[in-house]
């Protein structure tokens, strides 16, 4: 078994090597013929191709020649077009030498004259300087001679010379100046007199006076008892919700309320009015009424300051302005409505400030806001002029014109634009017009009993009295106390008080009255 296995294996290795044998022959005999093929073929293709490459050959040596000749043509254009440029620069060169030859024998020629020229001026400078010489020794002479008969030293009188001259030329100088000053000073009272006389004829309004006091009819003076109520709670329970004093006398037919706040008292006055009308009248009763009664001022004066704002045609103001601007309505200085003085500020403003040529509408801006502080002087503590700047300021006035104008239209500070004594001017014109503002009562009782007091602080007066209406007092001494000449320096010392103290328009007569009364009783 083992045999057979043996002996078929060495069959198979027998046979596998026969067949690796005859397939190695036959490979070698066909590789063989491939070569023997292959190299016929190279040797064919090597030879058409050298035979192509030396057909490309010529062809490319043929093209070459044809270039380098084109080349040669050009080559030798360029060359003969530079020599002919080369030709005829040659001939503007020497053009210009012949031209650069001829300039030089024209120096030459000018160099020659000026030879000829300097050596005159040397000899003319030599006699110049000796005419200097004897021109500074004559000089001298004349100058020893004068200072012999004159007395004075040339020094000294050069000094005296230029004095009088100094002295003439200030003279002329001051008449000058004086001059000019005195027809500018006319220029300008004369332009100042047509713009103000010009701004009054342009602008008008209606003035009304109003005052402190506020009067309300009634229909009869049983009414007056309503109003106090039982054991005075009526007029109590009104006075303080409005904030007013009521005034009730024995005047028949009219009951009056007196405060200071313009506002208060509208709404004071304008509650009886309903009250008197409705003839109810009882504490719950008046609180319902002052509540409706506010909401209506309160309406009215955003109203008043939207028609203002209107009527002047200012933009870009802040409501709180507004509003401010409707609570001067209610407020009068010297019985002139602050509103209606503002709106006619605000419009001589722009008519000066167009005839000086500056912006009309920025200085009606300022103569509205000018007194926009009296709106609230009452409420804050300062002068209205500061109370406004600061008010403006803080709602968006930011123009420095703007803001100058309405803290300085009184002098409080000094004016940094044009625009702040336009305002003062303005706010002068619409106060001094006639009619436009007046005293009130209150005042004027101020201003009398002012004087009189100012008189009886003085040692020795027994009396005082203020007549003519405050044009003049009258003051009543002690005749044992105060001696003759006393009374008159008495009246001096009044006199200087009243100026230094008060406020009045015109004169203040004073006059010290010293009298001895002899009294007998016959019995």
């Amino acid at each position: 078994m083992i045999a057979n296995i043996f002996l078929q294996l060495g069959i198979g290795v027998g046979s596998l090597i026969a067949g690796v044998a005859i397939g190695w022959f036959l490979l070698r005999a066909i590789t063989g013929g491939t070569l023997r093929l292959a190299k016929r073929e190279s040797e064919q293709l090597v030879s058409a191709a050298k035979i192509e490459g030396d057909s490309i050959k010529q062809k490319i040596e043929l093209e070459a020649e044809r270039a380098a000749a084109k080349h040669r043509k050009e080559l030798e254009s360029e060359a003969a077009v530079a020599h002919e440029e080369l030709k005829r620069d040659q001939a503007r060169i020497a053009k210009r030498e012949d031209g650069l030859d001829q300039m030089m024998d024209q120096l030459s020629n000018r160099e020659i004259k000026l030879d000829t020229i300097r050596s005159e001026i040397d000899k003319q400078t030599e006699v110049l300087e000796r005419d200097r010489e004897d021109f500074s020794k004559e000089r001298e002479t004349l100058r020893t001679r004068l200072e012999e008969v004159s007395g004075m030293s040339s020094v000294e009188a050069k000094d005296q010379i230029l004095e009088e001259v100094r002295h003439d030329a200030e003279h002329e100088a001051n008449e000058l100046m004086q001059e000019i000053i005195d027809d500018a000073t006319k220029r300008a009272k004369s332009k100042s007199r047509e713009i103000t006389l010009q701004a009054i004829q342009r602008y008008s309004s209606d003035h009304v006076s109003e005052t402190t006091v506020r009067s309300v009819r009634i229909p009869s003076d049983d009414m007056k008892g309503r109003v106090i109520g039982r054991e005075g709670r009526n007029i109590r329970a009104l006075e303080q919700s409005t904030g007013v004093d009521i005034l009730i006398d024995d005047t028949p037919g009219v009951i009056s309320v007196s405060c200071f706040d313009p506002i208060r008292r509208a709404i004071a006055g304008r509650v009886l009015e309903k009250l008197v009308s409705d003839g109810r009248v009882h504490p719950s009763r008046i609180e319902e009424v002052v509540e409706t009664v506010k909401s209506d001022i309160q309406e009215k004066i955003v109203q008043a300051g939207n028609d203002a704002v209107m009527e002047t045609n200012i933009r870009g103001l802040h409501p709180k302005i507004i509003e401010a601007a409707g609570k001067m309505h209610f407020r009068t200085s010297y019985g002139q409505n602050v509103l209606r003085h503002s709106v006619e500020v605000a419009f001589l403003c722009q008519i000066i400030a167009d005839e000086l040529g500056l912006d009309g509408e920025l200085a009606r801006r300022c103569g509205f806001l000018h007194d926009i502080g009296k709106a609230m002087d009452h409420e804050v503590e300062g002068t209205h002029p500061q109370i406004g700047m600061d008010f403006c300021r803080k709602y968006g006035e930011k123009a420095e014109a703007v803001l100058n104008a309405v803290a300085g239209h009184h002098g409080d500070i000094p004016a940094t634009t044009p625009y702040t004594p336009i305002v003062m001017a303005a706010d002068a014109i619409s106060s001094a017009r006639p009619g436009a503002r007046r005293e009130s009562m209150e005042m004027y009782v101020k201003r009398l009993e002012q004087l009189e007091s100012i008189a009886k602080e003085q040692q020795g007066v027994s009396e005082s009295h203020a007549i003519q209406a405050g044009r003049e007092i009258r003051v009543i001494v002690d005749a044992k106390t105060i001696s003759d000449g006393e009374a008159f320096s008495m009246s001096k010392r009044i006199a200087q008080r009243i100026e230094e103290e008060m406020t009045f328009p015109g004169e203040i007569k004073v006059t010290v009255l010293r009298e001895i009364r002899a009294e007998a009783i016959a019995h």
